[in-house]
């Protein structure tokens, strides 16, 4: 065949299927760099909803430092624009579709950033953000009365859960799983016996969590299936005067209520790297010290990243 006579193929006229199967192994950093503006069917590919069922936030950090008032945080306004132009890029080309929504443990979302992603994901099921610093009451419960199909938080401690699980249990009917990062005190357990009565699934691991807290839990949550305190610095209070000690291992009792879950995750195990790390942060977790990503971890499947 002479050189005249072939014929060269552009790249918008590939296949759309082809073009989504190849912007599968792109990251969130490529997917909006602009692949989108080089032509219509490229602009279509980057918009197909096989791309954004899950938008992964986890690689991304807030440019901060602490401070001593409300918020406790202040974020560099550079690092902030980055985010609001990576993440309204995303949610334009997502088009409605993200289900999952995963945020770093240190990129601090601001309120009205939150009300315009709640806006423009409104079938979110599964919400993961363990830093909510700049968020406030008004802001979150927004987004929980838009997220009516919200199934599935990871959510810092927090001291007063009320507010919040309230609105979840207003306005999340299908909401069945939750995980909490940080201490989880008899207060927090009683709010979501209160609210979450049905709920299915509970992670509270690598968190300080005291024996009768536990106990409230199996006693309480009678739908309860899977409960994860793998890794938890276990705090038993006696009667007074007798000092609080840490609990090396679970008593019958505990096994005896938990017997009824189909699923009871634990570790407390003195070789275990992450139980070990509990204690020495006594059970408020300073996950910036270890492994990036470490803290995606879970051992129940559906809250692994």
């Amino acid at each position: 065949m002479e050189e005249s006579d072939r014929v060269a193929r552009r790249w918008e006229d590939l296949d759309i299927d082809i073009l989504v199967k190849i912007f599968q192994s792109f990251d969130i950093i490529e997917l909006t760099s602009g692949i989108a503006t080089v032509c219509t069917s490229w602009r279509m590919a980057c918009c197909d909803p096989l791309l954004w069922r899950t938008l992964d936030l986890s690689m991304m950090k807030s440019n901060f430092i602490k401070i001593p008032l409300e918020p406790y945080v202040y974020v560099d306004a550079r690092s902030d624009k980055t985010l609001n132009h990576l993440l309204k890029t995303s949610l334009s080309l997502s088009q409605g579709n993200i289900m999952t929504l995963i945020f770093h443990f240190n990129l601090y979302v601001s309120d009205d950033l939150l009300t315009y992603t709640a806006e423009r994901c409104p079938r979110l099921r599964q919400l993961v953000m363990p830093a909510w610093n700049r968020i406030k009451k008004t802001g979150i419960c927004k987004a929980i009365r838009i997220w009516q199909d919200l199934e599935s938080l990871t959510m810092p401690s927090i001291a007063n859960p009320p507010y919040l699980l309230e609105e979840i249990a207003n306005n999340c009917k299908n909401f069945s799983e939750l995980k909490v990062m940080g201490p989880f005190d008899n207060f927090f357990a009683a709010t979501i016996i209160t609210y979450l009565p049905k709920i299915r699934v509970l992670s509270l691991r690598c968190s300080m969590l005291v024996k009768d807290t536990l106990i409230s839990i199996l006693d309480e949550l009678r739908n309860l299936e899977v409960l994860n305190i793998s890794h938890c610095l276990l705090i038993e209070i006696p009667p007074p005067p007798a000092p609080r000690r840490i609990m090396r291992e679970l008593d019958q009792c505990v096994l005896d209520k938990a017997s009824r879950l189909r699923e009871f995750l634990t570790c407390m195990k003195d070789s275990c790297i992450m139980c070990q790390r509990t204690r020495n942060d006594e059970g408020l977790m300073r996950w910036y010290k270890y492994e990036e990503g470490v803290w995606k971890a879970d051992e129940v499947s559906s809250l692994s990243l």
